[in-house]
C-alpha cells in the first residue's frame, strides 16, 4: 500500500494518519469548504475538496484522482455504507474494512440478528407490543447506530409519537427509517468484543470493553476489560463474537455488541459494527496492539501476525469522550469559537500523543480560535487513561480531565470529570439507563469566581502601575490596594493581605493563563481568560463564564416567561402551531434538529401563540426567539 485516502475528518483522520505515516504510507485527506484549513487537512501529505463527506461519487473520484490504493473510512459518515464499499470495489480501490456483501448483511440490525441466530448467538426477544404488559420496549433504527433513531417506550400512549420521531431521526441520519421493536432491558450493561479477521480464515478477539456509561444510547465513558462480568460471560461473548465473524466471512476490524441483563445475567447479541470503533484506544492500551496498523496490513492482504494465544491483557484503560455540549444544561449541542485549548500532557495544538510508557493518551483535532459548528458530530476529542488497576486508571483520568481546559466553547469535560470521580463509577454500578435519570452535580462556581476575581485584580494592578500586559500571561506591579471586582456579584480582592472576600488565599504561580492558588490551605489550579466583557475559567474541566458589567453596553430587555427560545443552534425541523392557536402546557410547539438529534420545545403553560418567528427549515442561532406563548388571563 503506497497511498491511503482517509474518508473522514477530525481526530480519527489524524489518528489514522499517525499510523499510516509511521508505516511509510502517503496520506490524503478530503475536506469540505468548512474544513479547508482543518488540522487533518494540514497534517496530510495531500488533500482534495469534496462537497460533502457523504458524497460517495465525490470521495471515490478523489481517491482515483490521487491514485489511492486504499481508503480508510474511520467511523461515522460512509464507514458502514455498503454502497460506498461497492463503489470502491468497482473502482479497483481497497476499502480498509469488510466487503460490501458482508456490510450489507451485518450493517443492518435486522439482518444481523438472523445471522446471529444461525451462528448460535443469543439474541434479544423481539416483537411489537400487544398490551400494557409488553412494555417497556426499545424502538430502534434497523440501519446505522450511534444512538440515533432510538426511543424507549413505556406505554401505549407514547408508542406512536416515539416511533414517528425515531423514523424521522433515522431517515435524516441514515436515509432509512426501518424500525425494530424489542424487549427493553431496564438494568443492562453494554459489553462489546473487538474482533480482527483476515482473508486467510484467521479470526481473533481482543477481549471485551464495557460501554455501559451512556446517555440516550450515546456512549460517554468506555473501559477495558469489562469490570463486572464473570469468566463464564467473558467466554460466552468472546467465543460468540468469533463464531459470528467466522459465520459471516468477516474481514478486517469489527465489533460485536452484547447487552448483559444485570437482573438475569443473560447476555444478548445487539449488533455488529463493521468498522473501527471510537473507543478502540482502550483496547490498544490493554493489549499493546495498534488496531489501525493491523487494519492496514489486513487490507493489504497480509495474514494476521498474531494468534489468539498472543493476545493478552495488561492493566485497565478508561476513555472519556469530550463533546461540544452543555451537560449541565440539558445536554444541548454547543457551537462557537474556542479561545484557549489545553489538553493534558500535550504540547502540540493538534494530533494525539500516543506512548505506551505514559498513562494518558489524547486523540483530538481541536485548536485555539477554531470554529465548532453543529454541521458535524459534536465529539471534539478523547482522553484515555491506562493503569495497572482500574482504580489507578480512574484516578489518572480524573487528573487528566482536571488538566483539560477548553474556553470560548462549552464542553462536557467538567461533567466527565465529575462522573469519573463519582462513587457510582468508582464502584462500577452504572448501567445503560443510569445517566438518563441520575443527577451528576454541577461543580460549584465559588472557586472559579475567586480565580477570575484574583486575575482581574492582577490586571487592574498592571494597568494602574503602567506595566505592560502580556497576552499569554500576567505581570503585576507593586503591592496593590484592595480591588473591587464586578462580576455577577461584587468581589473584594486584597492581594497584599492575601484574601478574597475575607477568605485566605496564597498565590502559588501565575503564567500563560494558568493560575495556582492555595485557598483555605488547599491548592487549586485553573485556566483563566479575562476579557473586557466576559471572564472565563476552566476549573476541573468545567468552563465557567462570568459577564463583566459594561455600563456603556446595549442591554436588551429580558424576554418574558412565555418566550420560546432556541436552546441550541440548529435547524427548525417542524412548526406545529400558528399565531393565535390555543395551546396547553406540555404541548409540542416546535421541533429543532442539531447534529442529527431532535429536541421538542413545549408550551410552558396554557395560553395563546403570538409573535411566531420560526419557519420550517430555517437555521436558528442559540437564544433566538422562535415564538411566544401568552398566558391565559
Amino acid at each position: 500500500m503506497d497511498t491511503l485516502l482517509i474518508a473522514n475528518r477530525g481526530e480519527i483522520a489524524l489518528r489514522v494518519m499517525r499510523t499510516a505515516g509511521r508505516m511509510g504510507i502517503r496520506t490524503v485527506a478530503i475536506h469540505t469548504d468548512l474544513d479547508a484549513d482543518a488540522p487533518h487537512v494540514r497534517a496530510a501529505d495531500d488533500a482534495v475538496r469534496v462537497e460533502s463527506y457523504l458524497d460517495i461519487d465525490a470521495v471515490v473520484a478523489a481517491a482515483r484522482e490521487v491514485g489511492a490504493d486504499a481508503v480508510h473510512p474511520g467511523y461515522g459518515f460512509l464507514s458502514e455504507r455498503a454502497a460506498f464499499a461497492r463503489a470502491l470495489e468497482e473502482a479497483g480501490i481497497t476499502l480498509v474494512g469488510p466487503s460490501a456483501e458482508v456490510m450489507d448483511r451485518m450493517g443492518r440490525k435486522d439482518a444481523a440478528r438472523e445471522i446471529a441466530i444461525a451462528a448460535g448467538v443469543p439474541v434479544v426477544p423481539q416483537g411489537e407490543p400487544t398490551d400494557d404488559s409488553s412494555y417497556p420496549v426499545l424502538v430502534k433504527a434497523a440501519a446505522g447506530g450511534g444512538g440515533k433513531g432510538m426511543r424507549v417506550v413505556r406505554s401505549a400512549a407514547e408508542y406512536a409519537e416515539a416511533v414517528a420521531a425515531a423514523k424521522r431521526e433515522a431517515a435524516s441520519a441514515f436515509g432509512d427509517d426501518t424500525m425494530l421493536v424489542e424487549k427493553y432491558v431496564e438494568r443492562g450493561r453494554h459489553i462489546e468484543v473487538q474482533v480482527l479477521a483476515d482473508a486467510h480464515g484467521n479470526v481473533v478477539h481482543l477481549f471485551e470493553r464495557d460501554c455501559s456509561t451512556q446517555r440516550r444510547h450515546q456512549k460517554v465513558l468506555e473501559e477495558a476489560p469489562a469490570p463486572t462480568i464473570t469468566p463464564e460471560v467473558r467466554e460466552l461473548v468472546t467465543s460468540s463474537a468469533v463464531a459470528l465473524s467466522r459465520h459471516v466471512g468477516y474481514e478486517n476490524a469489527g465489533t460485536v455488541e452484547f447487552l448483559l441483563d444485570s437482573d438475569t445475567g443473560e447476555a444478548y447479541f445487539l449488533e455488529m459494527n463493521t468498522r473501527l470503533q471510537v473507543e478502540h484506544p482502550v483496547t490498544e492500551a490493554i493489549t499493546g496492539l495498534d488496531l489501525v496498523e493491523l487494519q492496514l496490513r489486513i487490507a493489504d492482504g497480509e495474514p494476521l501476525p498474531i494468534t489468539q494465544d498472543d493476545v493478552t491483557v495488561t492493566g485497565h484503560a478508561i476513555e472519556a469522550r469530550v463533546y461540544a455540549e452543555d451537560s449541565f444544561g440539558g445536554f444541548l449541542p454547543q457551537a462557537g469559537r474556542t479561545s484557549i485549548v489545553r489538553w493534558p500532557g500535550l504540547d502540540t495544538l493538534a494530533g494525539a500523543r500516543y506512548s505506551t510508557t505514559e498513562s494518558v493518551r489524547v486523540d483530538h483535532a481541536l485548536e485555539p480560535e477554531q470554529v465548532v459548528s453543529t454541521s458535524y458530530d459534536p465529539m471534539l476529542g478523547k482522553v484515555i487513561a491506562h493503569g495497572a488497576t482500574r482504580e489507578e486508571a480512574r484516578l489518572a483520568l480524573v487528573d487528566a480531565l482536571d488538566r483539560t481546559a477548553i474556553l470560548g466553547l462549552t464542553t462536557n469535560a467538567g461533567f466527565l470529570r465529575a462522573l469519573v470521580a463519582s462513587d457510582e463509577f468508582r464502584d462500577a454500578t452504572i448501567d445503560t439507563a443510569w445517566l438518563d435519570t441520575a443527577e451528576v452535580a454541577r461543580p460549584d462556581d465559588e472557586l472559579p469566581r475567586m480565580f477570575v476575581a484574583w486575575v482581574s485584580a492582577m490586571l487592574a494592578a498592571v494597568q494602574d502601575s503602567g506595566h505592560p500586559f502580556q497576552s499569554d500571561g500576567w505581570r503585576s506591579g507593586a503591592d496593590p490596594a484592595p480591588t473591587l471586582v464586578e462580576l455577577d456579584r461584587p468581589v473584594v480582592v486584597d492581594r497584599h493581605r492575601g484574601t478574597i472576600d475575607g477568605v485566605a488565599v496564597r498565590e502559588v504561580s501565575a503564567a500563560h493563563h494558568t493560575l495556582e492558588l492555595v485557598v483555605d490551605g488547599r491548592r487549586h489550579r485553573a485556566v483563566v481568560n479575562v476579557q473586557p466583557h466576559v471572564a472565563e475559567v476552566s476549573y476541573r474541566g468545567q468552563r465557567f463564564a462570568f459577564e463583566r458589567p459594561d455600563v456603556f453596553g446595549d442591554h436588551a430587555a429580558d424576554v418574558g416567561d412565555g418566550a420560546i427560545t432556541a436552546p441550541m443552534p440548529g435547524t427548525v425541523l417542524d412548526v406545529r402551531v400558528a399565531d393565535g392557536d390555543r395551546v396547553e402546557a406540555g404541548q409540542v410547539l416546535v421541533v429543532l434538529e442539531a447534529m442529527k438529534m431532535e429536541l421538542s420545545l413545549k408550551a410552558p403553560f396554557d395560553g395563546t401563540i403570538a409573535a411566531l418567528a420560526a419557519t420550517t427549515g430555517a437555521q436558528v442561532a442559540l437564544g433566538a426567539t422562535l415564538l411566544e406563548v401568552q398566558p391565559d388571563e
